[in-house]
């Protein structure tokens, strides 16, 4: 129905010799706009929200199409979010609580239409989400590099804690939402579509962005990932030819990524701070009021609470936020909330792993998505992850590729 519609308004726009623009056109503008925004986070409701809205209503006007088999995804979405409204009730009054249940309720929405509309012309809308992307990472990075050499003054909008934060209110936030455009570019380099030298040039402002944010959770992230897509690139490549390449490359790559690390740590100012924190030896991670000692402090607490401590309100009992997705889901969504989480991530590791290893035309893209994907999964145990736009962006489309039926070998 949606792909005859878009047929349709191209031949009507043909006949009145109007603007040639099609449904499908359209969709994808919007697609790229919805990625473009999403590095603006100094603000709320950022333009992502808006921009959001005008890409469902879009969509919801020229067709979209939900599989019966993102029913599970949505169905555990749904239960989580309601444990997080029940868990809300006795704090109605306090609007900080409700507007973190309510952006979890807008992040669930978001998931599952990104999910749905892989249903049709999943290559077409993955190229154009990537490129929007690399335009809000390229951006982002570029705010984050002029603030932290305070250029034009700059530093006191796109810093933190003489930190690299760019468009986004936390360092250790932007980091991580730069690591799906780099693992995207480099998988690149590594099938030829883009050469090696060009590709650096391309991943340059998000790396060194990466760098400058001084997270220990984003460098984790960025290694994390793009050792698996590089991994997974091997494993699935068709011939040994292949193989070789990926593996001359990505030692060049390594050679060039430590190259300019060198040249960076032989400025003092970044050497001092780098050089504090790369040490594991947080003192905010030490001891029994430390941020893992606060974690397992708060677990016999909340096997007596049924629908959690309510939204945001861990920090009420420790010292500060939990920094772990799975104990704020019981923290902060109850036992509901995070039973289904946990089924979530589960059955979302299931479908990933399955997705990554099947033939079809959409594989690099699922590769590098589900290398970020699974790697931010495991970083939950360290961060709070649930109100990451990136990550419910990749759960969604994940899914979406998960559920679709690879073409006939014949037809691909």
């Amino acid at each position: 129905m949606s792909a005859l519609a878009d047929r349709q308004g191209y031949s009507e726009g043909r006949r009145r010799g109007g603007l040639r623009i099609s449904y499908a056109d359209l969709k994808r503008g919007t697609l790229w706009l919805l990625t473009a925004c999403s590095g603006i986070a100094l603000i709320e409701p950022s333009p992502y929200e808006f921009v959001f809205l005008i890409t469902l209503f879009v969509f919801a006007l020229t067709g979209i199409r939900f599989s019966q088999k993102l029913v599970p995804m949505a169905l555990l979405l749904l239960l989580y979010n309601i444990g997080g409204v029940i868990s809300l009730i006795p704090w109605m009054a306090e609007e900080e609580s409700v507007r973190f249940t309510a952006v979890s309720v807008y992040l669930m929405i978001t998931a599952i239409f990104l999910a749905a509309i892989m249903a049709e012309d999943p290559l077409a809308r993955l190229e154009i989400l990537r490129k929007g992307y690399l335009f809000a990472a390229w951006y982002a990075g570029l705010a984050a590099l002029l603030g932290y050499f305070d250029v034009g003054g700059l530093a006191s909008v796109f810093t933190r804690s003489a930190r690299a934060a760019g468009t986004f209110k936390d360092p250790n936030v932007l980091g991580p939402f730069l690591v799906v455009p780099i693992v995207y570019t480099l998988q690149h380099v590594l099938t030829g579509r883009l050469g090696l030298v060009r590709g650096f040039l391309v991943m340059s402002v998000p790396l060194m962005a990466v760098f400058l944010s001084f997270s220990r959770g984003a460098w984790g992230n960025l290694a994390g990932s793009a050792l698996l897509m590089v991994g997974l690139m091997f494993l699935t490549a068709p011939n040994a030819p292949r193989r070789a390449r990926i593996v001359v490359l990505t030692l060049s790559a390594l050679v060039l990524v430590v190259a300019a690390l060198l040249i960076a740590l032989s400025f003092e100012n970044i050497r001092s701070i780098f050089e504090v924190r790369a040490s594991l030896d947080q003192s905010y991670d030490q001891g029994v009021t430390g941020r893992f000692g606060s974690q397992l402090r708060s677990i016999p607490l909340l096997l007596e609470a049924p629908n959690g401590f309510g939204p945001l309100r861990f920090r009420w009992y420790f010292p500060e936020d939990p920094h772990n997705v799975y104990v704020n889901a019981f923290a902060s969504y109850g036992w509901l909330g995070g039973l289904s989480y946990l089924a979530l991530i589960a059955i979302t590791c299931y479908a990933g792993w399955k997705l990554v290893f099947t033939r079809s035309p959409w594989q690099n893209h699922a590769i590098a998505l589900w290398s970020v994907l699974f790697v931010t999964i495991l970083q939950g145990v360290q961060i709070d992850t649930d109100h990451w736009r990136h990550f419910y962006l990749m759960f969604g489309l994940i899914w979406g590729l998960a559920v679709l039926r690879p073409p006939a070998p014949s037809a691909r």
